[in-house]
């Protein structure tokens, strides 16, 4: 259902360029009343190619509208070649279907122009995304940067500290050692002491 909604708008189109042409056919007189009515012609042809490019895209909608207003214009010759009264073209008839089919050309190329500006557009607003999306992990990495310094800085702060604490208790080993040692030659010296005069006694005569 939603696919054929999405062809709904070239049909849509094809009917515009149809029925341009039994409009006026002064199409460059400056008449106000001929302006006007080319103008809403050529805007309703230009929302057409905007809804082409939005639903079905510019490349495949690109194709679709070419197709749409190749055509048109080859049903409009034939219409225009079988009733030359109707529209005035039994005297010079090669001219008018060239003119005619110039007429179909400017309301399609409003088509491509308005699937132009629907596509720079929506290329704008994906440039736009972008960009935020680089600005976005720009900070990213730069807040990631910013903590992986802290870290570091943290580590090295810690590292410090660890071996503050090691250098420390390393000074406090080697004083609690010497204390030890010097506590043990004491002990030594008064055991050696004690022995010598140990011995005095029990060697000496009676």
């Amino acid at each position: 259902m939603k696919k054929n909604i999405n062809y709904l708008t070239p049909s849509i189109l094809s009917l515009i360029i149809f029925f341009s042409n039994f409009l006026g056919t002064e199409i460059f007189n400056l008449n106000a009343h001929n302006f006007s009515i080319w103008f809403v012609l050529s805007v309703f042809a230009f929302a057409c190619g905007w809804l082409i490019n939005k639903t079905l895209g510019y490349v495949h909608g690109g194709k679709i509208v070419f197709a749409v207003v190749i055509g048109t214009i080859f049903i409009s010759l034939i219409m225009i070649s079988l009733m030359k009264n109707y529209f005035g073209t039994d005297k010079l008839l090669s001219e008018n279907l060239v003119l005619y089919t110039l007429r179909n050309v400017i309301v399609g190329a409003m088509g491509f122009f308005g699937m132009a500006v629907s596509e720079v557009i929506l290329l704008g607003e994906k440039l736009n995304s972008e960009l935020e999306r680089n600005r976005n992990q720009e900070n990213i990495i730069k807040n990631a940067n910013k903590e992986a310094e802290l870290i570091v800085k943290e580590a090295e702060i810690k590292a410090s500290e660890i071996v503050l604490d090691a250098n420390k208790e390393a000074i406090q080993v080697f004083k609690d050692k010497a204390i030890v040692e010097q506590q043990l030659s004491d002990l030594v010296a008064t055991e050696k002491e004690l022995l010598n005069k140990y011995i005095k006694t029990v060697t000496k005569p009676e």
